[in-house]
């Protein structure tokens, strides 16, 4: 069993006892000193049992199940594959498994349960879940995407703790469901929470900042005490401030009576000065610590951290966030992480949004879901807004069996609870409470649930606005018939031109693309338009699903594939978002295909063929042509290309964000484009033509691993030439072998054709590499893991990546 402190959006951790001063003073001023109390959160991540398929009884508490797989949650079974083409989900679904599934779990008997309320909390569980605790059943939930809570206090057997079991049922069976890749079972984090009777309802916390300015700012914690007791109780309420150093910069204290079986919300008004705001470019956390106190020890504390920021949508100027005007540049993000399915490590994550970061990417729109609690932490730490959305349906569904089955039970309740749960974000600007909606063509039905849903998301934080991303609005009149009206922030997918005419036809409407296309008109129409406070691309990282046909599995039009690499798309989006200086080349072979006026629903599949490649190996790849088309995109005032050391000329920045293209006779060699600014060289790319492949080489973005689940190490290994050439032809299987406290947890290449398990030791190459996810065991020392290669020109080729595990 692993104790740790949680550092999601609400943090708690085990208190110190306090000193007890005299009511009078207690008021006043309390110190910490050493002893323990409050609330425990242990994190149930280890020793779980699984079984995939039915299981009778497999909720009673005496049921066998010594026979099933020990796993670590958060857990995605589907993604263990295989890729079949007759699986239920079809092509939307990945051609990945889908069904039944069990885990049981013994609740820790090392933690003292007498006198205390205790609470089992999951993050996510895909889908339909059903739980347990001693046979006793706890809940149904059939929205996969939804966090929620039960209490199991009454339920557990006190005199044997180590006989408390929780089992929780998953089913996907029913397909199709999605129209992209889910996931399925304990696919995020579960938690246990103890805390004593009286406590702070932790959901019930929000932390409002009404006003900011550089002198000063405001700043309000509204929150509820709960009394489960028997017996009336008076308590001190402690309260801090801390900046992200963890200095106190404000302090609060009073005293109140709380009845027994009662809630008392509480608020309390805080003023800092000086502060540091929470930005895209500085993301300042603030952490809000409240305190109980009884009987001289602190009997719960709850720590919630914030962002001090002002932001706003305005209708003639767009996005505001602490009074500077920001484009929005954004991208759609689906929850699923490539080789890990939906359960995605939190380094993962981290390392993709610090790809999108060096792009110039500073917006994320969580497609179409509530996200994990450690992805907005992410995006609160590396500076990026968040455009949140809920769903992807109402009552008219896409799917046979997605949620449009349960939306009128359960939407209420749903958005409630996930709003409660993030809204203490600071990267989170902008609620979505729909996806191209289909109720839509029903304009009464829809207007009627859009403003039940907007009045929920203003009851529950009042400090957001609401947006959702219409579908074909003008086909459906949302604009005229006061459907776009009840939104406070008008969004729109694809159709921009219809939407900056809506802005036109009533000029006080603050408008936003919610879905859009990689191409340069779309985002002129954007940049060069005032009241266009921005976009979000579909797709920032190609994701799992949404397949109309075998052999596909993935959707890719990202501006990285699976695996985090960059497509030419990203440095044509770089050179228009980034303020570094850049310069990249690519062959062209073609024209783009463009994208179609509604992405997905298009007669004629959308083929997104490759036309553009990173090489100057033409001859590799079958498609080579007495003179190459070179396109270069950059940011810098000029760029020069040069071939094999001649100069074929500079050409200078144009003003409609157009790349710079040269017609180059081809020759094998070295192609350099050399940006420029104010005549001095400020950027470098080279392609250099590969010879045959003959050895491997290696990256690693880590040097060290720590135990945690979270923490994994990627390695990118290439199959390059005699002279350290990539070669984009190869394909050639490379396999991995680990030597110390480490294990490969996955790996990929980026295919979107490729049926090779995830969860393997081998991949073949695609374009010339492919990566390895390695996680520790657990155990300090060094990690070897040998890349080999049996079939190169020279034989077998290998090369070894060394990292250090951690406790």
């Amino acid at each position: 069993m692993k104790f740790r402190m949680r550092t999601g959006q609400f943090l708690f951790i085990v208190t110190t006892l306090l000193a007890w001063l005299p009511a009078v003073a207690a008021s006043a001023e309390l110190e910490p000193r050493a002893g323990s109390g409050g609330r425990l959160v242990v994190e149930m991540l280890a020793e779980w049992k699984f079984h995939r398929g039915p299981a009778t009884d497999a909720w009673q508490t005496a049921y066998d199940d010594t026979d099933w797989l020990p796993i670590t949650v958060p857990h995605d079974w589907s993604i263990a594959g295989p890729f079949d083409e007759s699986h239920p989900a079809s092509g939307e679904g990945g051609f990945l498994p889908t069904g039944v599934a069990w885990y049981r779990r013994a609740l820790p008997d090392s933690v003292d349960l007498i006198g205390k309320r205790v609470f089992v909390e999951f993050d996510g569980v895909m889908a339909n879940s059903d739980v347990w605790v001693n046979g006793q059943h706890l809940g149904h939930r059939p929205n996969g995407y939804v966090p929620f809570r039960y209490e199991i206090t009454d339920h557990l057997a006190r005199g044997d703790a180590a006989g408390n079991v929780l089992a929780v049922r998953s089913d996907t069976k029913e397909q199709v469901a999605s129209r992209w890749y889910t996931g399925s079972g304990i696919y995020r984090k579960v938690r246990l929470m103890i805390v004593d009777p009286l406590h702070i309802e932790d959901r019930s916390v929000f932390v409002t900042t009404p006003s900011v300015a550089p002198e000063q700012a405001k700043v309000r914690a509204t929150f509820e005490v709960v009394n489960l007791g028997e017996t009336p109780q008076r308590a001190v309420v402690l309260s801090r401030l801390l900046d992200s150093s963890g200095t106190v910069v404000a302090t609060q204290s009073s005293e109140h009576d709380f009845d027994a079986g009662k809630t008392k919300a509480l608020a309390i008004d805080f003023e800092v000065a000086k502060p540091q705001l929470w930005n895209l470019h500085d993301s300042r956390i603030y952490t809000a610590e409240i305190q109980l106190h009884t009987g001289g020890q602190v009997v719960d504390q709850c720590e919630t951290p914030f962002g001090i920021r002002q932001a706003e949508f305005r209708a003639e100027t767009g996005f505001w966030l602490n009074g500077q005007n920001t484009k929005i540049k954004g991208v759609c993000l689906h929850h699923d992480g490539g080789a890990f399915g939906a359960a995605v490590p939190q380094s993962i994550w981290r390392d993709r949004l610090e790809g999108l970061k060096a792009l110039g990417v500073n917006a994320i729109r969580t497609a179409h879901n509530p996200p994990s609690p450690e992805f907005l932490d992410l995006c609160d730490e590396l500076g990026f807004v968040v455009m949140c959305e809920f769903f992807d349906c109402w009552k008219v569904g896409k799917r046979t069996h997605d949620y449009h089955k349960f939306f009128e039970d359960w939407w209420q309740r749903d958005l409630e609870e996930t709003i409660c749960r993030v809204r203490n974000h600071p990267s989170i600007v902008l609620y979505s409470v729909g996806n191209e909606i289909r109720d839509t063509h029903r304009p009464e039905q829809a207007k009627r649930i859009l403003g039940g849903l907007v009045d929920v998301c203003h009851n529950s934080d009042p400090t957001r606005p609401v947006t959702q991303g219409l579908f074909r609005p003008n086909t459906t009149h949302d604009y005229d018939n006061g459907l776009a009206d009840l939104l406070d922030v008008v969004g729109t997918n694809y159709r921009d031109a219809e939407l900056l005419a809506a802005w036109r036809d009533k000029p006080g409407r603050k408008i936003i693309g919610t879905e859009q296309s990689h191409e340069r008109s779309t985002w002129l129409a954007c940049r060069d338009s005032p009241p266009h406070a921005g976009q979000f691309l579909w797709v920032g990282i190609d994701y799992l699903g949404e397949s109309r046909r075998w052999p596909i599995t993935t959707f890719n039009s990202g501006l990285l594939d699976r695996t985090g690499r960059q497509y030419p798309r990203a440095y044509e989006r770089q050179s228009w978002w980034s303020d570094e200086p850049m310069v990249r080349a690519f062959r062209r072979v073609a024209p783009t295909e463009a994208t179609p006026t509604d992405p997905g629903y298009e007669v004629v599949e959308w083929r997104r063929r490759r036309v553009l490649f990173d090489d100057w190996s033409p001859y590799l790849l079958n498609h080579q042509n007495p003179t190459e088309t070179v396109e270069v995109y950059s940011n810098c005032e000029s760029v020069q290309l040069e071939l094999n050391g001649r100069a074929l000329g500079a050409k200078s920045l144009p003003a409609d964000a157009r790349p710079r293209v040269w017609k180059v006779p081809f020759e094998r060699g070295t192609l350099v484009a050399i940006g420029t600014n104010d005549g001095a060289e400020v950027a470098r790319h080279v392609l250099r033509s590969a010879g045959e492949a003959a050895s491997l080489q290696a990256k690693c973005n880590r040097s060290k691993l720590t135990s945690d689940w979270d923490d994994v190490a990627t390695i990118r290994v290439a199959v390059v030439d005699g002279n350290a050439t990539q070669v984009p032809s190869s394909n050639h299987e490379i396999e991995f072998e680990v030597e110390g406290p480490g294990e490969i947890v996955a790996v990929d290449n980026g295919s979107i054709v490729s049926h090779e398990p995830f969860q393997a030791s081998r991949r073949r190459a695609y374009q010339g590499e492919c990566v390895a996810f390695v996680r520790a065991t657990g155990e300090s020392g060094e990690i070897r893991v040998t890349a080999r290669c049996d079939d190169l020109a020279g034989g077998s080729e290998s090369v070894v990546v060394t990292l250090r595990a951690e406790p």
